[in-house]
């Protein structure tokens, strides 16, 4: 056992040296004056490709970040190379604040949230009208996540060459979401003019369409597509992470992203809700929202002491758009296949 004399000077006790260096630590984050804005275009295990200053550059995300994660749509502080060029490597190091956040979990018992989009103010939901056939239990639960995030909802109906649109039109009606019909080959200019401008999530179900669609409005990004199992009625999935694409304008001198953005999204089978707090979804409805007022506390629109019916029947607002309300609202409770 080594002694020391309690004359000891400080100065003649030894230390253990620190291997991973002498840098004192502190939770003082640098400042990064030097970082540019860049959007978040797509998200590959661990790498992150980004738009800055009109280049495509490949970043990873910093580990002063922690565990926040980074999405597609994200508007990011961006520093280190940003060159673009090949093998080089820049870094994330500031996420900013998010206007939207588009969310869905597995199924509605799963408490995880994935977040699918940020900063979309859009919600394209495509569905086929014919191989493979509607699920309006999956639109409705779209349509519930696009009013929880506030996003315009655009309903989107390929195949119309297989099958007429004009039930399924008929049945979202009252909702009062724009909708509109393509097919195989067919113009995309209609769709193209309810997209410009703005930024635009694209959800829907395996062998829909969607990408199909997107490759028609986006042709120089031509992404791969699939077919539908004649058997089970299934798409695959050949969009396997969400990517931002831009619409182009027919200026080759415009900046990317000037005409509007779209984001492909790989194909879903479920659209978990359970982040989704039920009493918000009457905020879809201005018209009857009014007639809450009189509901008793913690009132679930969809019970005998609901005051809404007597608002409808006193001709404030259409029957037809109570039944949409209490539909949506049923969909915590329904499965999309049921």
């Amino acid at each position: 056992m080594r002694r020391y004399s309690k004359n000891t000077d400080e100065d003649d006790i030894r230390f253990r040296p620190n291997r991973r260096g002498t840098r004192p630590r502190t939770h003082q984050r640098p400042k990064h004056e030097d970082a540019v804005e860049g959007l978040v275009l797509t998200v590959d295990r661990g790498r992150i490709t980004c738009l800055v200053e009109d280049r495509t550059v490949t970043a990873m995300k910093a580990r002063e970040l922690g565990r926040k994660g980074v999405v597609v749509g994200d508007r990011v502080a961006v520093v280190g190379d940003r060159t673009g060029e090949k093998d080089t490597l820049a870094r994330i190091v500031r996420v900013e604040e998010r206007s939207s956040v588009l969310r869905r979990t597995a199924d509605d018992d799963d408490p995880f949230e994935r977040i699918v989009v940020a900063n979309a103010d859009q919600l394209a939901i495509v569905t086929a009208l014919a191989d493979p056939e509607p699920r309006p239990r999956l639109i409705d639960r779209c349509l519930v996540a696009a009013f929880d995030a506030g996003l315009t909802p655009l309903l989107v109906l390929t195949k119309s060459d297989l099958a007429s649109p004009d039930t399924l039109l008929a049945s979202y009606a009252p909702l009062g979401v724009p909708a509109v019909a393509v097919h195989h080959k067919g113009s995309t200019e209609e769709v193209a003019a309810l997209l410009a401008g703005r930024v635009t999530a694209f959800v829907g179900h395996s062998g829909v369409g969607k990408t199909t669609l997107v490759n028609a409005l986006v042709p120089d990004r031509i992404r791969a597509t699939g077919v539908v199992n004649a058997v089970t009625g299934r798409g695959r999935h050949t969009t396997t992470s969400a990517l931002a694409l831009p619409l182009p304008t027919g200026d080759p001198d415009a900046p990317p992203g000037r005409g509007g953005w779209v984001i492909d999204t790989p194909g879903v089978r479920s659209f978990g809700l359970h982040h989704v707090d039920p009493s918000r979804v009457i905020n879809a409805f201005p018209d009857l929202e009014p007639g809450t007022a009189e509901c008793p506390r913690s009132c679930s629109h969809d019970e005998a002491e609901c005051a809404l019916d007597a608002w409808v029947a006193a001709g404030h607002a259409d029957p037809a758009r109570l039944y949409s309300l209490r539909r949506l609202l049923a969909t915590r409770e329904r499965r999309e296949g049921d």
